[in-house]
């Protein structure tokens, strides 16, 4: 009984961590994303192969972000990754089609999405309404969804994703 107990007072005090995963093609700004998350600063990358993982920690919420490698000989191994993922970031450079299938997944059938719509820097670049259009994200009615403007290389629009995230947690 007494370690029954301890146990139960011990998850009350210990800070929940909460699986997120980062999905997009190669040169996505996937990498740059989680190291602006960790560290603050641009890293340098070359294609992930296989996944980075950081522990990103913010206001004593504890994210398990995990990147996954991009190359489309990976994607079919992007489900090993789906299990207690609380969170899906992606990059725009998923299909529709792929990111219904992934959506349809059942370990993700409770998962937020966050789209991050990086290199707004960029002239040429999708606008958000652009890209919500493409994906058809207002056709996704059993997912919570956010979609983020961003630049991975400095950072603008990061936190306010994490906010989104952060503000889902709360709501549950």
């Amino acid at each position: 009984i007494k370690g029954i107990l301890f146990t139960r007072i011990w998850r009350l005090f210990k800070h929940q961590e909460h699986k997120v995963i980062i999905v997009g093609l190669d040169n996505a700004g996937k990498t740059t994303i989680l190291y602006q998350f960790s560290m603050n600063e641009v890293v340098h990358t070359s294609p992930t192969i296989g996944s980075n993982v950081e522990e990103i920690v913010n206001n004593n919420t504890r994210f398990l972000m995990w990147d996954i490698g991009g190359q489309e000989s990976l994607r079919s191994s992007w489900n090993t990754y789906y299990t207690n993922t609380e969170f899906v970031i992606v990059r725009i450079s998923v299909t529709r089609e792929e990111l219904y299938k992934m959506l349809a997944h059942e370990d993700l059938r409770k998962a937020g999405l966050l789209i991050f719509a990086n290199k707004q820097n960029v002239k040429e670049c999708m606008t958000v309404a652009e890209i919500s259009q493409f994906l058809k994200l207002t056709s996704i009615t059993d997912h919570q969804w956010h979609i983020q403007a961003c630049c991975a290389l400095t950072g603008e629009g990061l936190c306010q994703g994490l906010e989104w995230m952060m503000s889902r947690l709360k709501i549950r």
